[in-house]
């Protein structure tokens, strides 16, 4: 007798659970199910690699490469064939912040429930920080940041330091990488509308138009102290298309169009 197959973890249902085209109404939808809408979510949206994405629902590596592949076929027929698309069904169950522990912090679910209670997540005396990083200073643009310097901290002090490669992610992927990371802090230079709006959907707090050390700043960071811009923006793109391959902080990030 064949073992039932396992019942695969998500962090939650979505908000919107059908699409429709125009003028879809007399079509069959296609149904994706909410286990394959959780790997869509975790490998496109928030970044994850395979192996990533099967720690957080508690499946295999296999598994994730079957329902991604199923779900990419489903979206895709969605998209040339004109139908809707309804998320309803599978196995799974919802984690609900009840299985945080899976995450390494308080997950996404776990605070907002929390929150509802008027209690603090266990483990919210912990953070973890990113600066955009080159040769010891704040890079001044985050879209082009080859590095950040992650900083743990726990009750106020680093516990840990590294620097990561970003790998040639640009400025759409950044948020996603954070998030692999377990990052809930940022802080940068120059950073787009765009990428800051990725940035709040992610949850991560963003401290903007910091420039100078990057130990320094953190350490100002962790004692109150460290001076930033609530309201920065960098809006170079237009400009930056006719100098291929320069970026923010080659040509003095701050001294034109980023804040």
């Amino acid at each position: 007798m064949p073992r039932p197959p396992r019942c695969r973890r998500i962090c939650g249902v979505p908000q919107v659970d059908a699409f429709c085209p125009n003028e879809c109404e007399n079509t069959e939808p296609i149904l994706l199910t909410l286990d394959e809408y959780e790997v869509i979510r975790l490998v496109d949206l928030e970044q994850q690699n395979h192996e990533q994405c099967a720690a957080q629902m508690d499946i295999s590596r296999s598994t994730v490469q079957e329902i991604y592949e199923s779900a990419r076929s489903k979206i895709a027929a969605c998209l040339v064939h004109g139908k809707s698309l309804h998320i309803t069904g599978g196995n799974y169950r919802i984690c609900g912040g009840q299985e945080a522990a899976h995450c390494g912090r308080c997950c996404r679910m776990q605070r907002a429930n929390m929150e509802k209670s008027g209690k603090t997540c266990k483990g919210d005396s912990i953070m973890k920080i990113a600066v955009t990083y080159e040769n010891g200073q704040i890079f001044q643009h985050f879209g082009h940041t080859e590095q950040f310097k992650l900083y743990e901290v726990t009750d106020g002090k680093i516990v840990h330091a590294e620097i990561v490669d970003t790998n040639g992610s640009g400025h759409g992927a950044l948020a996603g990488f954070l998030m692999q990371h377990g990052v809930d802090t940022l802080v940068c230079g120059g950073i787009g509308g765009g990428a800051q709006a990725a940035l709040a959907e992610a949850g991560i707090k963003l401290y903007g138009g910091v420039s100078g050390d990057a130990d320094a700043a953190v350490s100002a960071l962790l004692n109150g102290s460290l001076g930033y811009d609530p309201h920065v923006h960098c809006d170079h793109h237009d400009h930056e298309r006719g100098e291929a391959g320069r970026s923010c902080g080659d040509h003095g990030c701050g001294k034109h169009s980023c804040h």
